[in-house]
């Protein structure tokens, strides 16, 4: 009998996942008349443009980078003419430098070229491949990997997170599934920049095919355990995975490296298995589309990144001149970021895109005062008083922030799902972040 795992707080919530835990895989089609990348989609230093106004480029040239350590490339996704190089809206960022591409009608497939004796290269070589390929954190951190596997020592846990927790979202849960060899192949590279001793592969328990398959791929492999862990939100945060399943527990403001594990998205393992092998860089990515009820082809898509939200709302049957009342999530609908404009992109972190209806979200409800009620405080996975962290962050009083330990947020949001008065609570705690990391250093 299965052994299940999990960590202490947090809470479940509805995990909607039936309308595409179903749906393979598929490219989303026709290709949009034009892609907009934005010039950073990852944290770190924004990258230079390589291309003017009215150059051609083919799908995978490389179109914006810097000779930055903090930095990661970004791609031409389809193949056409470069229409702008401007600031346009993004979902998460505001306006960002972005260069627009006008698509050719006619659009050619990326050639796989299998690189020779990559097994060969070395450690350093194979970091250089994942930053000169523009591999992020594909589950919505976006830090760039090669900065993430970067440790003085061997680390001896790789974990990968098939979690999933986040409502809606089922592209990792189809990767998983229908791509789990090059998920192997990719933990095998990490597995060896890392220098690691164990790979554990976490997975809810909602997701039984993916546990099965992949229990299956990895039996004869002795350093590879499937780990099914209770599905329970915020189960894949990076934390809350490491004490699940190793019983760990870094330190505040540490790393997990510190505590001998590194965490890998799925969709960025396969990634990186893409690069390394194939010479594919990150252009395109899997993103699951859906709402309950709302979009009539919901399912997981390759989407090219910089298709704007517009075209792939309509590709899948919705009509966009009457959603008003609904509320557009790009990325999970816990985490992800209510986008303003249809024109916003993909981006390389976006794991979902989602309509959801008024009555789910409760557009233009009011907000009232905080009752301390304590529900956000029952409920936080790190333990804080996001009640109190909130109040602080409102009145710009940052060093009670950080004494509260502001820089632990999860940003997982059940704070504010929880909270009777509506209260923006996570969004206040993000706000104050950037000032108490400051504080925190200055301390250092």
């Amino acid at each position: 009998m299965r052994t299940i795992k999990s960590f202490d707080k947090g809470m479940y919530i509805p995990h909607h996942k039936e309308y595409t835990n179903d749906k393979k895989i598929t490219r989303l089609l026709p290709y949009p008349k034009e892609v907009i990348i934005p010039l950073n989609q990852h944290i770190g230093e924004t990258v230079e443009p390589l291309v003017e106004v009215g150059d051609r480029v083919e799908v995978g040239d490389k179109i914006g980078d810097l000779d930055e350590f903090w930095s990661a490339p970004v791609f031409a996704s389809l193949s056409g003419e470069v229409k702008a190089i401007e600031p346009r809206p993004t979902g998460t960022n505001g306006d960002c430098l972005s260069v627009v591409i006008a698509a050719d009608e006619e659009q050619p497939e990326f050639t796989i070229e299998e690189r020779e004796n990559w097994e060969q290269l070395s450690i350093n070589e194979l970091k250089n491949l994942l930053q000169e390929n523009g591999i992020v954190g594909m589950g919505g951190a976006a830090c760039p990997t090669h900065i993430n596997v970067s440790a003085d020592d061997p680390v001896p846990n790789l974990i990968l997170n098939g979690a999933e927790c986040e409502p809606f979202l089922t592209c990792d849960h189809r990767m998983m599934v229908e791509w789990a060899d090059k998920l192997i192949k990719g933990a095998q590279i990490l597995f060896r920049i890392i220098q690691a001793q164990d790979c554990f592969i976490g997975i809810e328990t909602n997701k039984p095919d993916a546990i099965e398959v992949l229990e299956e791929k990895t039996a004869d492999l002795e350093h590879f355990h499937v780990v099914p862990l209770d599905t329970k939100y915020p189960q894949g945060y990076k934390k809350t995975l490491i004490k699940a399943i190793t019983d760990k527990e870094p330190p505040m403001g540490a790393r997990s490296a510190e505590v001998g594990c590194i965490v890998r998205n799925v969709g960025t393992t396969i990634a990186i298995y893409d690069a390394i092998v194939n010479q594919k860089p990150l252009f395109e990515r899997v993103t699951t589309v859906s709402g309950p009820e709302t979009i009539p082809q919901a399912g997981n898509y390759i989407v090219p990144i910089g298709t704007p939200v517009r075209h792939i709302l309509e590709v899948c049957g919705v009509d966009t001149d009457n959603i008003s009342s609904h509320k557009i999530i790009l990325g999970g609908a816990m985490t992800g970021s209510a986008v303003t404009t249809l024109d916003a992109p993909v981006t390389k972190s976006d794991t979902g895109v989602l309509l959801l209806p008024e009555e789910m979200v409760e557009l233009n409800e009011e907000v009232g005062p905080c009752i301390r009620c304590g529900k956000c405080v029952d409920n936080c996975p790190m333990f804080l008083f996001p009640n109190e962290l909130s109040l602080s962050a409102e009145a710009e009083d940052y060093h009670e922030a950080e004494r509260l330990h502001a820089t632990e947020c999860a940003e997982c949001g059940i704070c504010s799902y929880v909270c009777p008065s509506r209260r923006p609570v996570v969004e206040s705690i993000v706000q104050a972040k950037p000032e108490a990391k400051k504080i925190r250093r200055s301390k250092k």
